[in-house]
């Protein structure tokens, strides 16, 4: 153990202090008033203080807008008998979307899986094959789930998409009254069928890659995968009217019947505690 130490007689000479600098030499420091605790004498603020009936109201100044907005009529939106249709860019529900031909933009790449922060997609991709090609190129999406109950409505998983086979709509009503039932499967996210399209799985248009489907140059089906279809599935709904066998109960000609079906999907994707 260090042995305490000892006092001495001798003094240690301390530095004399630094005389304070005169007025007017080269020493002295500018210093901005703004950064010090007591301001010259000369400062004066560039906002000059309210006097008069203004300096008396000045106050009040601050509740000018609740003032206004107390003699303004109320506005109240009865939601849920009366719906404001969204913001054309609202981030809403997710919808799998599908090519001109019917075949599905969704290639299994399980990139937006990756980019959500929540970690609330789940995908598994397959390989197409001649008697089931359900997308353009070599993959498709066989299991798409997303968990309501985590998603955060952020967007980066259609930023991430790059088949733009991934999109948000403007549907906001995704409550429903069991946990299970906030899981959506990949049937309760794809889009229906527009008038013309052939249900998957079929062949490509003949002569065609994945590429000219993802610039657009697919505009519909063709005679030939029409053909296909009839030959697999001659009772398919979607054939062309009058060669299905329920073709007559098919309705996908125009845009009604098109939103009378997405809104059936959102209602039997909520379940309402079936599972």
């Amino acid at each position: 153990m260090a042995e305490p130490r000892k006092a001495t007689g001798k003094q240690v000479a301390r530095p004399a202090a630094k005389p304070a600098p005169q007025a007017g030499s080269r020493d002295v420091e500018k210093r901005s008033p703004v950064g010090d605790v007591g301001a010259p004498a000369s400062y004066e603020p560039l906002m000059k203080p309210a006097g008069g009936v203004r300096g008396f109201l000045a106050p009040a100044g601050g509740f000018g807008v609740t003032l206004s907005n107390m003699f303004r009529p109320t506005v109240t939106e009865e939601y849920p008998s009366e719906k404001v249709p969204a913001k054309p860019r609202y981030h809403g529900r997710h919808q799998l979307n599908r090519y001109a031909d019917g075949l599905e933009k969704c290639i299994g790449c399980e990139l937006c899986a990756w980019a959500c922060p929540a970690d609330a997609i789940y995908v598994e991709g397959a390989d197409n094959t001649p008697d089931n090609q359900r997308s353009p190129g070599e993959r498709y999406g066989a299991v798409y789930q997303i968990n309501y109950l985590r998603c955060i409505f952020c967007g980066l998983c259609i930023e991430a998409c790059p088949t733009r086979a991934l999109t948000m709509t403007n549907e906001y009503e995704l409550a429903g009254p069991t946990r299970a039932g906030m899981i959506w499967e990949k049937q309760d996210l794809l889009a229906p069928l527009r008038s013309g399209m052939l249900a998957a799985p079929h062949p490509m248009v003949e002569g065609t890659t994945d590429t000219e489907y993802y610039r657009g140059e697919v505009t519909g089906p063709t005679e030939a995968q029409q053909a296909w279809v009839r030959e697999h599935r001659s009772d398919d709904p979607t054939l062309p009217e009058g060669e299905g066998v329920d073709a007559a109960n098919v309705q996908l000609s125009d845009a009604a019947t098109t939103a009378a079906e997405m809104a059936r999907l959102v209602a039997a994707a909520n379940k309402q505690g079936s599972r």
